[in-house]
Order: C-alpha cells, then structure tokens, then sequence
C-alpha cells in the first residue's frame, strides 16, 4: 500500500508543475497585455478656395471653371496593437478540480485497496472454508516458526556475547558502577536483544552475576 501511495508522487508532482507554469505563463501574458498596449491618433484637415473677382465674362468664366477645385476635407483615424496583443485566459477553479479529481481517485483507490485483497479472503471464505482455514493455520504455524527461531537466534547471540571477554575499559567502568551506584546515571546502558537505551521500566536478569538489562517489549 506504502508502495502504491508513492508511485502517486510523480504524477501529483507533474500536476503541480504544470498548475504553476500555467499560472506563471497567465501572469506573464497579462503584464504583457496590460503593458504593451499602444493606441495611434491621425487627424488631418484640407481646404482650399480660389476666389475670383471682377463682374467680366473672363471672370466668370474662371470662376464657373476654377470654382471645381474649391475642395475641403478632414481626416480622422485611430489604431492599436489590440489584435496583436495576447488574450490569456485562466483556468477556472472548476477546471483546477477537474483536473486534481483523477489523481484524487486514484489515491482512494490505493487506500481502498487493502479492503478489497480483505473482501477476497472473506469471499474464498464462504465458498471454499475449508480451504481457507488450511490457509489460515499454514501461516500462523509460519508466523509461530519465524518467532520461535528469532526467540532462538537471540539467545544464541546474547550467550555468545556474554561469552566474550569485555574489554579492559569496560571492566573498569563496570567495577566503579557496582562500588558507586552513583555513578550507574552517567552510564546509560541499553536493551541486549534491541539496543535501545535503558528506561525506569526496564528489567533485570534476576542471575546476581548476569546483570543483563531487558526493555518490556523485549522482556
């Protein structure tokens, strides 16, 4: 189970990648959008008049002919970069759960799992009992064989070490603790089976010459 919730890891880690580039590229393009704006202005005005006096049939006439190009205009135009611009959109939180909901299926199913390998015992159970309470007692007498022997192996390590010859430092210290028992707190001592530092609940080989000291889950 610890296995199949650590294979999680690298997909929720690639999720959170991407949720922060789209983020990071959503800023990125809004800075740009909000930043880069440019609007242009063009305005411009023409006229022109020609102006003929005089009552004369040459005036006249000029004025019916020059008249045409009496001409008047006015310019207006305006533009931008908007359509050059970039339009990002970001993501919805509804988009951002739909997008953490399957890895979040997938962690349940890992932690129902164990459940189901559960349900299959119980259904080979009620079709086939007999076959299963065999199951059931091979590996409890495993289970008893592995305890007996670990029972085994650490009685032969504590005798052996009990056998060898303590050094010449360790003698003295132990000599000084038996003649000072005030001397037993600054030496701390530790589990023979487990090695785990000694505590008020330890016990004590009840052997006057042994003095070996056990915790209580190893005692």
């Amino acid at each position: 189970q610890v296995m199949e919730l650590l294979h999680c890891i690298p997909p929720l880690l690639l999720l959170l990648l991407a949720c922060g580039l789209d983020h990071t590229l959503f800023t990125m393009l809004s800075i740009i959008q909000h930043h880069s704006f440019v609007q242009y202005s063009f305005r411009s005005s023409h006229h022109l008049s020609v102006h003929v006096s005089g009552k004369s049939l040459m005036a006249r006439l000029l004025r019916s002919t020059i008249g045409a190009l009496n001409t008047s205009s006015s310019t207006q135009m305006e533009t931008s970069n908007f359509a050059c611009l970039p339009r990002p959109r970001a993501m919805t939180r509804q988009q951002y759960v739909d997008s953490c909901v399957p890895l979040a299926v997938l962690v349940v199913f890992c932690l129902a799992q164990v459940y189901t390998y559960r349900l299959r015992r119980v259904i080979a159970a009620f079709y086939f009992p007999k076959r299963e309470k065999s199951r059931v007692l091979y590996f409890y007498n495993k289970l008893m064989r592995q305890r007996q022997n670990f029972v085994h192996r650490q009685q032969k390590r504590i005798a052996q070490q009990a056998r060898q010859h303590p050094g010449m430092g360790t003698s003295l210290v132990e000599w000084c603790c038996q003649r000072c028992p005030c001397l037993r707190r600054w030496m701390r001592r530790s589990c023979v089976v487990c090695g785990v530092l000694e505590t008020p609940r330890d016990r004590l080989c009840p052997v006057p010459t042994c003095g070996a000291r056990y915790c209580r889950v190893c005692w």
